[in-house]
């Protein structure tokens, strides 16, 4: 496992509104055994807890201001804080570099800045959430402040102690962030090409939560995956909107296969390589 997760200085952190609060997080994905510290619980409901709440979209805004996708406040509260789950990794400010500081913009009178943000929403669908944003500081900071594999750990973190079975998502063709969400399930393509999101070449996906993922994304030569893939004879590029459009037409179209990326692919290929397309 990563050496920082088990650092005395770094903790996982809870947002969340104790009306959300579970009873028994954990219990769904019970080989997973990553996640053994208690977290640190804030309540965005009191107004004491509002700076921290502020050093999470702070992050968050820095993240995504390049792609112009940074979440307005009022989404934070809306669709997150109220319906949802905000989670992720903080570490005691004390304990930040100088740099890391400077390039995040941390606020130094917290005891705790949030070095990743992950937020998950439940759907009318039993069992299945959607994700509604991921983050991490390492996108901000220099080689030296970066901590290995933060942002998947942050998802996998929410996953499991929200007790997710089944997991919806956005992300875009051409991301880097498509190499990670791949790795926590089969990774089922919903739409390939979505006119409806800002950015139109954007992929909605659905996984069915299987720890063995989450171990080949570290090791993928000794947690081999035993999904039963099938090519189906198609194969899409993803810079290319034609192509897309193309897949789209035909997951509108199918009514029995449904299609399928290999996480394995994806994080081995150029992210603008061709990618097959399978069926399970």
């Amino acid at each position: 496992m990563i050496d920082w997760i088990n650092s005395d200085d770094i903790a996982p952190y809870i947002y969340m509104r104790k009306e959300n609060l579970f009873e028994m997080p954990g219990s769904y994905l019970k080989d997973c055994d990553w996640f053994k510290k208690k977290p640190i619980y804030k309540n965005p409901l009191r107004m004491d807890e509002v700076a921290f709440g502020d050093q999470i979209l702070n992050l968050e805004t820095k993240a995504f201001q390049k792609a112009s996708l940074q979440m307005p406040r009022w989404v934070f509260y809306d669709c997150a804080i109220i319906p949802g789950f905000v989670c992720g990794f903080a570490q005691k400010t004390k304990t930040l570099s100088e740099s890391f500081c400077r390039d995040v913009g941390v606020n130094t009178d917290l005891e705790w800045t949030p070095l990743s943000l992950f937020i998950i929403i439940p759907t009318i669908r039993q069992g299945e959430w959607v994700a509604h944003n991921l983050c991490s500081a390492n996108s901000l900071v220099s080689d030296k402040d970066k901590k290995y594999a933060l942002g998947f750990l942050s998802k996998a973190f929410g996953l499991w102690y929200a007790n997710v079975e089944v997991l919806c998502g956005i992300t875009q063709w051409q991301s880097p962030a498509i190499r990670l969400h791949s790795h926590y399930g089969p990774f089922e393509i919903l739409t390939a090409y979505t006119p409806i999101h800002t950015i139109a070449r954007t992929l909605t996906y659905r996984s069915r939560l299987n720890f063995n993922y989450w171990q080949s994304f570290f090791d993928s030569k000794n947690a081999p995956i035993t999904t039963n893939y099938q090519y189906s004879g198609i194969t899409i590029d993803p810079k290319n909107d034609e192509s897309l459009k193309s897949l789209q037409r035909q997951i509108e179209e199918e009514k029995k296969k449904v299609f399928y990326l290999k996480s394995h692919e994806i994080r081995t290929q150029d992210l603008d390589a061709p990618l097959k397309i399978y069926h399970i």
